[in-house]
């Protein structure tokens, strides 16, 4: 059986960690947990799809507001464990998230995948109806 739940405890989030891991293969556990007290403060929130008792896949996001999406849910991180993939665990959590983002009256839910990530772009433009309509820049300074 399938539970959605935001994470909030030191244990749920450390629960969360292996999973998180996955797609943010940089981060040690440590800076894992200094970041999310961090994000938090900043109103990220992590939610975890369980099948049973095990977190398969997970969502973080933050609710925002910029001249370009207005009010809306970004989402940070989006992962469902490699065992578990291909069985619809991502798309019951964007789902819900919709559904979150429709409760707080937002305009928009945006996010950001990788170039190479083609498949999951496939994904959400085909199953999930989101649009692509920019790229993201960054510069590493140091």
């Amino acid at each position: 059986m399938e539970t959605i739940k935001e994470l909030q405890t030191r244990s749920e989030i450390i629960q969360a960690y292996p999973v998180m891991h996955e797609l943010r293969t940089d981060l040690s556990e440590e800076t894992y947990l200094a970041l999310f007290g961090e994000m938090g403060k900043e109103g990220y929130r992590l939610f975890a799809l369980y099948v049973d008792e095990e977190i398969v896949s997970l969502t973080g996001i933050g609710e925002r507001v910029n001249f370009y999406n207005k009010h809306h849910i970004y989402i940070y991180d989006l992962i469902t464990s490699p065992n578990h993939r291909s069985k619809g665990y991502g798309k019951l959590l964007l789902e819900y998230v919709h559904r979150l983002a429709g409760e707080l009256g937002v305009e928009y839910v945006a996010l950001e995948s990788g170039l190479a990530r083609r498949d999951a772009h496939r994904f959400y433009e085909e199953k999930l109806g989101y649009e692509k309509w920019c790229y993201s820049f960054r510069k590493k300074l140091s």
